[in-house]
């Protein structure tokens, strides 16, 4: 989460909130007042009032989302994560006893996966498709860590209801070996992706 928070009080006008997003690059302004949090302002509930007489009379307080979702500090990631696609939301403010303390968004999330994924390391990443008669997934890892490889990561494919497809991230190292040793175990090496 960013704990660096930009944050607007509950009297500041609209034209206000519109510069302060403008000039954070930001798209979602908890409105707060001692610490605590009693709305929240989005660019897109900003939009409707864009054109409009009203713009110079309206203050944050008039168009906040009184109650928006937010998340305990104390949440993990996949939760958070959870909330922002069940209710389609870009931004979710994290407190702690009603306190603001942060806020996640979408692009937090996304840099918490590629992080976990080890997407910007140098890696390779192996799809192999399991044949579960000659051994498990376990049995797989076991023989790529023996041949001095490090795994990054493994995803599976869980959409096939047949036989799955693990995605293993390792770290680059000569791959050649790792793919022969993997379809001499009698399993299906689909792809390899540098």
């Amino acid at each position: 989460m960013n704990k660096n928070v930009v944050t607007i009080s509950p009297d500041a006008g609209l034209r206000d909130a519109i510069e302060i997003m403008h000039h954070h690059s930001i798209r979602h302004l908890p409105v707060v007042e001692n610490g605590t949090m009693l709305g929240f302002v989005t660019e897109s509930n900003l939009r409707q009032y864009l054109l409009t007489d009203m713009l110079n009379d309206l203050t944050t307080s008039d168009v906040m989302i009184i109650n928006p979702i937010t998340v305990d500090s104390n949440a993990s990631i996949d939760y958070a994560a959870k909330l922002i696609h069940e209710y389609k939301i870009g931004g979710l403010p994290v407190l702690e006893k009603r306190k603001l303390v942060g806020i996640i968004t979408i692009t937090d999330i996304l840099g918490a996966f590629i992080e976990l994924l080890g997407l910007l390391e140098e890696s390779t990443r192996l799809d192999v498709l399991l044949n579960e008669k000659h051994g498990s997934i376990d049995d797989v890892l076991k023989l790529i860590r023996d041949m001095g490889s490090k795994i990054i990561s493994v995803g599976v494919d869980t959409q096939s209801s047949r036989r799955k497809v693990y995605y293993i991230r390792l770290e680059k190292s000569e791959i050649d070996p790792i793919i022969e040793k993997i379809e001499q175990q009698g399993h299906k090496v689909l792809s390899m992706l540098d």
